[in-house]
């Protein structure tokens, strides 16, 4: 079992790296044009914008200068995503998957924050998966506006340690996380993730269901439930920290297997990636309830190409009031 100490000086160790990423991504942003949401490759499941290309030499770097010899899991290293460092200084014990810029959509037109978000397990092999990170971080990338920006980093049993920081000096401010304790969706936020086009009819249908079946049918000229659509799964893990959202879930894999099942030629499009919920373990330590599609545990293997379903609820009243919603719609559409 990972001890107290190694936990508590990965965690600072992927804070910090997290930290590296924002500072050069601010100097990138001062200068901000257009030509950073330029796509460049589609490596690692997802494609690559201008904007990506800037963090990672940066990231390879900072790792660089550590004692251990890891493998880093990242979109854009390589079709595989994948590549080891410092093995000069002997075979890796760890295993790192990291997102450099969760939410590159938002942030490359300057428009909303973005999330590095990085987690460490210790190395079994092709085997070693979500549930085997020990340590994890979550770094918020701000765009050129912001003066301040959040920091998380926790480990198993740590709890999270939270900052808001000064994004261009020095100064920080304690951060309580404090995920919302309201036991109904009434005039709350909460979503189904609902980004792209392909899912959009499947994801408000079951939205609507949970809506109905949670809260009841709508009040004449009133907004009951409001909708935030977060371009980042760490953006939605961290409103669901803050207690600014009770409900987040994300199943675009499972929409795209209904609309395989309902016949015809449907490819699947962009679908949440392991490295995306690289920061699972953060809100599952500030009181986050978070599971897959099916209200498992969330779990998965650390590479960069499984399709990943989560669901994420603020508290546990919320979780058995929206969960059988999900599990029945599910049934309903065959799965």
């Amino acid at each position: 079992m990972t001890g107290t100490a190694e936990g508590g000086r990965w965690a600072a160790r992927l804070r910090d790296l997290g930290l590296a990423v924002r500072r050069q991504l601010a100097a990138v942003l001062e200068r901000y044009d257009e030509s950073l949401a330029a796509p460049v490759a589609h490596e690692g499941g997802d494609t690559i914008y201008a904007l990506d290309r800037h963090v990672e030499p940066v990231l390879i770097d900072q790792i660089e200068r550590w004692a251990e010899p890891v493998i880093v899991i990242a979109e854009g290293f390589g079709p595989e995503g994948r590549m080891e460092i410092g093995a000069s200084r002997g075979p890796p014990r760890y295993r790192l998957i990291i997102d450099p810029i969760d939410g590159t959509r938002g942030l490359m037109y300057d428009k909303r924050s973005a999330w590095f978000l990085a987690a460490v397990a210790r190395d079994r092999g092709e085997g070693t998966s979500l549930a085997d990170t020990f340590a994890a971080a979550m770094i918020e990338l701000p765009t050129s506006k912001q003066a301040w920006a959040d920091s998380f980093a926790a480990w198993v049993g740590g709890g999270v340690e939270a900052r808001r920081l000064r994004v261009d000096q020095p100064g920080a401010r304690p951060l309580q996380p404090r995920p919302s304790r309201a036991t109904s969706l009434q005039d709350g936020f909460a979503h189904v993730a609902n980004f792209f086009p392909g899912t959009k009819v499947l994801a408000s249908e079951l939205m609507e269901q949970i809506v109905l079946s949670t809260v009841g049918v709508v009040r004449p000229g009133s907004g009951d439930v409001f909708d935030d659509q977060y371009i980042s799964s760490g953006g939605q893990m961290a409103e669901l920290i803050l207690g600014h959202d009770r409900f987040c879930g994300d199943l675009r894999p499972l929409f795209y297997r209904i609309l395989q099942r309902r016949g015809g030629d449907v490819s699947a499009g962009l679908e949440c990636h392991p490295y995306d919920v690289a920061g699972a373990l953060v809100a599952r330590e500030a009181g986050v309830l978070i599971t897959d599609g099916f209200d498992r545990p969330l779990d998965c293997p650390l590479n960069v190409h499984q399709p990943v379903h989560w669901c994420g609820y603020a508290n546990q009243a919320l979780h058995q009031q929206i969960a059988p919603v999900i599990q029945r719609w599910l049934r309903q559409q065959g799965l």
